[in-house]
């Protein structure tokens, strides 16, 4: 089946598709964030830019390698608005999407994400929209911080190199650049200890181009910790290690190629260093770029290990295409200028979804190199976070809050404690205390009053009582004393039934 492919593709006819190839990387000491607003960057008139009339794509790209014209294949009407209203559904719901229906997201992304939805898509997918909602305000007061001026400084010069066909980066010190240097100058404060790296540029350009600056940068500290994380870290101990990585696999895919290179010795640094620090940004066609970027949100760094591996394999898999490889120098030609055929997004996308390399073969092979990484340079120097393969790793090690998902409301009223069963059972205990001594001082007043009517000589039927029982008693009788004496035992009387009472009601709550 994939020899067919390989066979339909030789012998369709060649178009003026876009080829991947690497920008200039000349550097321009003069250039500053604030400049010329009219004037193009340095690498645009080297890269032959010089008609100001160029039409331009959908993408925004007036040229260069990205630049796709009228070539594109054109999604028909119908079926993007249908694209858009599945994701419109999901994007709504996407805690039970993602924990129910992840295969579904998965082939949606493999489809591609709708254009007018693909920045909203690439946040969710990548948890960057919660993690900004956990820190809001943070990145305004990183931008208005003055940042490392180290830093800044090499941010600054690299600023014209990103894309400088495209509209929004074309003009220096356009709004374009500006907000990628408040990204690129945000992340060196937000991650000190890693400051910047070239290869960052690209991949927060990329980002700026689907979204505003501040959802821009919480998606690159995603992709930076989550998704790669260590790339760009000093000394770029992780992607020597994938490097070894992406090589190990290729014995699997294609024996021929790894036989090639590991003849020739030439180390996977040399040519999957850009291919898998910028996510291939800077190597592949517009179009295609974006569909990997679809996929590699969803399924993590498998996807870009898969391009890889399916470049390597149809650039030098073959003896025919060997044969023109006799060296270092010309493998290395070979794959600088990588057919155009075997990067359009159709070949690809079918290609990434039928390789079977998965998460597991890439963390098996990780642990093997990580071994014998030891053995020959000892520990690593950075320990970077643990990689998390995909949006649903993520969202397993760190679950979307419904609330996270939409505006949070600017007033918001907190309902009363629920009491337990505990406190109401106590409650009433107390109010049950306090009705028995509300009984009893109303006893002892009443019997007061009793005392002070007979202190005014009008005795109450009860000292007529005690005066008959005791009439034949004939030592004399102190009827305010026996009044009260009577009294006080009826009031004891009384306590004692209350008291029974009030254990009969406890022993019935507590049941």
């Amino acid at each position: 089946m994939k020899k067919s492919r390989e066979d339909d593709l030789n012998a369709a006819p060649e178009t003026a598709s876009p080829r991947g190839t690497t920008e200039s990387l000349a550097a321009d000491p003069d250039f500053g964030p604030r400049g010329d607003l009219s004037s193009l960057g340095s690498d645009s008139e080297i890269n032959g830019y010089v008609n100001g009339d160029q039409k331009i794509d959908k993408y925004g790209f007036v040229g260069g390698a990205q630049y796709t014209g009228d070539l594109q294949h054109e999604v028909p009407p119908e079926v993007l608005r249908q694209r858009e209203s599945k994701w419109l559904d999901m994007l709504n719901s996407w805690d039970k999407w993602m924990a129910k229906k992840h295969k579904k997201v998965k082939l949606r992304c493999q489809k591609g994400i709708p254009p007018s939805l693909r920045g909203r898509a690439w946040q969710y997918l990548s948890g960057s929209k919660v993690k900004m909602e956990q820190n809001h305000g943070r990145f305004d007061e990183m931008d208005q911080s003055p940042g490392d001026p180290t830093w800044l400084d090499v941010i600054e010069r690299d600023l014209h190199r990103q894309f400088p066909f495209h509209e929004m980066f074309i003009a220096r010190g356009g709004h374009g650049q500006q907000d990628l240097y408040r990204v690129l100058k945000a992340y060196t404060i937000y991650r000190p200890e890693e400051g910047y790296c070239q290869a960052q540029a690209p991949i927060a350009a990329v980002l700026l181009m689907h979204m505003p600056a501040e959802q821009a940068f919480w998606c690159l500290v995603q992709i930076c910790e989550k998704y790669l994380p260590g790339y760009y870290s000093a000394g770029l101990e992780a992607i020597q290690l994938d490097g070894e990585i992406s090589f190990a696999l290729l014995r699997k895919v294609s024996p021929m190629a790894h036989k090639h290179l590991n003849k020739y010795k030439i180390d996977p640094i040399l040519y999957m260093t850009e291919w898998f620090m910028c996510a291939f940004s800077r190597t592949l066609p517009w179009v295609s770029v974006l569909r990997i970027w679809d996929m590699f949100f969803c399924e993590g760094v498998k996807v870009i290990f898969r391009v890889g591996l399916i470049l390597l394999k149809y650039t030098l898999g073959s003896s025919d295409k060997l044969k023109k490889c006799q060296g270092q120098y010309e493998t290395m030609e070979k794959l600088r200028n990588i057919d155009p055929r075997y990067m359009q997004d159709g070949f690809l996308v079918r290609e990434i979804i039928e390789l079977p390399i998965t998460e597991r073969e890439v963390e098996k092979e990780h642990f093997i190199q990580l071994k014998k990484w030891k053995d020959t340079h000892g520990d690593l120097k950075y320990q970077p976070p643990p990689r998390l393969h995909g949006a649903k790793a993520i969202n397993e090690a760190e679950p979307h809050s419904q609330r996270s998902l939409v505006q949070m409301p600017s007033i918001v009223v907190h309902p009363p404690p629920a009491a337990s069963p505990d406190s109401g059972s106590n409650s009433k205990k107390k109010k049950e205390k306090k009705n028995s001594k509300e009984q009893k001082e109303k006893k002892k007043q009443k019997n007061r009053d009793k005392l002070e009517s007979m202190a005014n000589g009008s005795a109450p039927d009860e000292t007529n009582r005690i005066l008959k029982g005791e009439q034949n008693v004939t030592q004399p009788v102190d009827i305010a004393e026996e009044l009260n004496r009577s009294l006080l035992k009826k009031d004891s009387q009384l306590q004692s039934e209350q008291s029974l009472s009030s254990e009969e009601n406890e022993q019935d709550t507590y049941l």
